[in-house]
Parts: C-alpha cells; sequence; structure tokens
C-alpha cells in the first residue's frame, strides 16, 4: 500500500473512531479525558503502521479495535462491520431456523443462558452455562452476540457444528445442531394437591398474559387458592409481557423501572384493579433464569408478595439500541438497565431467591411446557411446603 493510501486509511479509521467514542458511547461534548484516549488510540495505531513486522491490515485492525471497545462495556453491545450489518438486515423479520439457544458471554467466549424446550439445541444436550467454543468452525473469542447468532441461524433443516466446553468437561466436544422453526411456548397449567395452582412460563412471547389469565381463572374455579410461578429456564420474550403478569399478581407498588445515561426513568407499576389473583404465591427460578422473568421474579420478592425459590438467575435485563454508522457498519449499544423495585441493576446483580434450593448436578427436574411436574423436584418440594404454612388466600 502506498504512503498515501496507509495514510487515508489511518485517517478513515481514526474518522470511526472518533466518531464511536464521542458520538455514540458519550452522546455530549467530549471531555478532555476522551481526548486523551483518542490519542492514545492514534499513538498505537500509528506505532503498528510504522513498526509492526509487516504491512498491517489497517481495516481489519481497526475492527478489531471497535470490537474490543464495545465488548468491554457488556456483554449485549457489539459492533458489527459493514457486510455483518448488511446480513442482520437480510435476516430481520424472517422466519428462518434458529437452534433454539439463548446466548451471552463470559469468558470472552460465547456462552449458552438456556435452551428452549424441544429445541434443535435442547435435543443435542446443550445446556446453561455451557460455552460454544467455536461456531462453524469460528473461534467466539472475539465474537459478538449478534455475529454468533447469525452464525446459528440459517435455512431450517441445514446443520451448523458448535465446540462445546462444559465445566467438568474441559475439552471441547463437536455438536451439530439441525436448524429448525420453533414453535411458540406455551403456558402449561396444573392443579397440584393441597388446592395449589401449578403454572409453567417457558418464554414470555406476545400473549402470554393472555393465556396466564386464561388458565388461572378455571384453577381458581376449581378451589385452588395458592399458586406456584415456575419461571425456570425462562430467558425469553419481552418486558411488557412479564409487567402484565406481574400486574395479575400485585395488588400495587412498583414492578421495575428502566433508566441510562440518556434514557430517563420509565417506570412500570401494578394497576389498581387488574390484580386477578391474591392468593399466596411461590416463585421457581434457576441459573437459565434471564431477562422479563427476572423482573417479574424480583417485584413478587421485593413487593413482599411471595417467596422466590431456587438458584440465583442469570442476570440479563437491559435496552439495546442499533446506531447504524455512516460507513456502512452499526453498533448495537446497550443504553438502558432495568431495576428492581429497591433499585437494583438486574444486569449487574441477578435475582437472589429468598430461598436458596440447589438442584441436583445433571439431574433434569424443569417441566417441559407439556409434562406435568416431577414429585422428584426438591425446588417444587420446597414451594409447596412454604404453601403448605400459608393461609389459604382466594383468587380474584
Amino acid at each position: 500500500m502506498s504512503g498515501r493510501g496507509r495514510a487515508g486509511v489511518l485517517g478513515a479509521s481514526l474518522l470511526v473512531v472518533l466518531y464511536v467514542v464521542i458520538g455514540g458511547l458519550l452522546g455530549r461534548t467530549a471531555s478532555e479525558g476522551a481526548y486523551r484516549q483518542l490519542a492514545v488510540f492514534s499513538e498505537v495505531l500509528s506505532r503498528i503502521q510504522s513498526d509492526y513486522v509487516e504491512e498491517p491490515n489497517l481495516p481489519r485492525v481497526t475492527a478489531g479495535a471497535l470490537r474490543g471497545l464495545l465488548s468491554e462495556l457488556d456483554p449485549y453491545s457489539s459492533y458489527l462491520a459493514p457486510r455483518e450489518y448488511a446480513e442482520y438486515q437480510q435476516k430481520q423479520g424472517q422466519a428462518e431456523g434458529e437452534v433454539g439457544a439463548v446466548l451471552s458471554k463470559r469468558f470472552g467466549l460465547v456462552s449458552v443462558v438456556t435452551v428452549l424446550p424441544g429445541s434443535p439445541a435442547a435435543r443435542a444436550g446443550l445446556q446453561t452455562g455451557d460455552i460454544l467454543e467455536s461456531i462453524a468452525g469460528f473461534s467466539t473469542r472475539e465474537m459478538s452476540l449478534e455475529q454468533a447468532r447469525i452464525l446459528l441461524g440459517g435455512e431450517p433443516g441445514t446443520s451448523v457444528k458448535v465446540a462445546v466446553v462444559r465445566q467438568n468437561r474441559p475439552d471441547p466436544q463437536e455438536s451439530e445442531l439441525v436448524r429448525a422453526r420453533l414453535r411458540p411456548l406455551r403456558v402449561l397449567a396444573a392443579r397440584l394437591e393441597g388446592g395449589v395452582s401449578y403454572l409453567k412460563i417457558a418464554a414470555f412471547s406476545p400473549g402470554t398474559t393472555e393465556e396466564v389469565r386464561a388458565a388461572l381463572r378455571p384453577l381458581a374455579a376449581g378451589g385452588a387458592a395458592k399458586l406456584v410461578l415456575d419461571l425456570r429456564d425462562a430467558a425469553t420474550g419481552t418486558v411488557e409481557e412479564a409487567v402484565e403478569t406481574a400486574r395479575l399478581l400485585l395488588p400495587s407498588g412498583l414492578i421495575t423501572y428502566s433508566q441510562g445515561q440518556q434514557a430517563p426513568r420509565q417506570q412500570f407499576t401494578a394497576e389498581p384493579g387488574a390484580q386477578l389473583w391474591s392468593g399466596p404465591v411461590t416463585v421457581l427460578i434457576n441459573r437459565g433464569t434471564a431477562g422479563p422473568a427476572e423482573i417479574l421474579a424480583a417485584a413478587v420478592l421485593e413487593n413482599k408478595r411471595g417467596e422466590v425459590i431456587g438458584q440465583r438467575s442469570y442476570g440479563i435485563a437491559s435496552v439495546q439500541k442499533l446506531i447504524a454508522l455512516d460507513d456502512g457498519s452499526a453498533l448495537i449499544l446497550t443504553v438502558a438497565k432495568y431495576y428492581s423495585p429497591s433499585g437494583k441493576a438486574i444486569q449487574d446483580v441477578a435475582v437472589t431467591p429468598s430461598l436458596p434450593v440447589e438442584a441436583p448436578e445433571g439431574q433434569a427436574l424443569v417441566p417441559l411446557p407439556h409434562q406435568p411436574p416431577s414429585a422428584d423436584d426438591p425446588v417444587l418440594r420446597k414451594a409447596l411446603e412454604v404453601l403448605a404454612s400459608e393461609p389459604a388466600g382466594k383468587a380474584a
């Protein structure tokens, strides 16, 4: 590359970084500290250009720097290069095949929050906490979550290979996932002994609140006066559905609020007259409980509406914004977090159960949406013990 060409690439790279750091991240007049960091970046890039052992690929170096910049913020902020952003736009709204794994980042690699019941990931034996060391032969160490989702998605019936590392199995094991169109997850309702209703919510997809409402009415009419709400492995859906479901359980109080540096506080409260169930409630959570389900669990717990039983949840509850850049690339940037009623950032601290109960290692006790709960489930047994000591309430 000629000296003029290198200078052009260097200048363009610095303009991109200037735009990202000042325009995208700060959103206000650059501080003296920001200028100092830009000066350091400029010097490092100049040294790479002049002193590296061979002529560097500066666009690739700059893209790597931008990915690193975003990955240091949180697992859900990311940089998409122009080609990746074009593919992202192309796939938006398409009903393509999925593998059914909810993803996050851990130790710099893509990790599994939970797998959806009956999905290709579930059939392949993927579990909460698994590390995907590679996807389709590409290491996930510098991969954004959006890149991982793009690689895992595709035509139904096609396959993708992943290398999985597990806590008790450090050597990567290759697994092949066959993409499929996933069916909507339904609410499971059952009546247990002792006048207890059981509801399993696997996802807070559109319509979940109406399903919960429709399930509670016949349970209450049948004489059930106490409720077990199972949110284990629920990690997808919308905050709106979780808030509306919380309103069915809470007579009053704050459910959650969101807030960010440039995002004003937006709060969600219980609504008078919306409560459908006023009897005793217990909520079950585990390490696969994330996002909207965590908001609901925290609302029940901190409004003293009922005990939360099980394991500490995963910790995902934030708002992302897509910011398109002039060169065809884009940022996915976290702009707000959701907080529990007491002011805890759920993404930072997750939800700690009021009554911790560990499930036996390797024993799958969380019921599928079409199966009744297991009698060997220690978390459910604890919930039933708690409810047995509660005076029977009434469901409105």
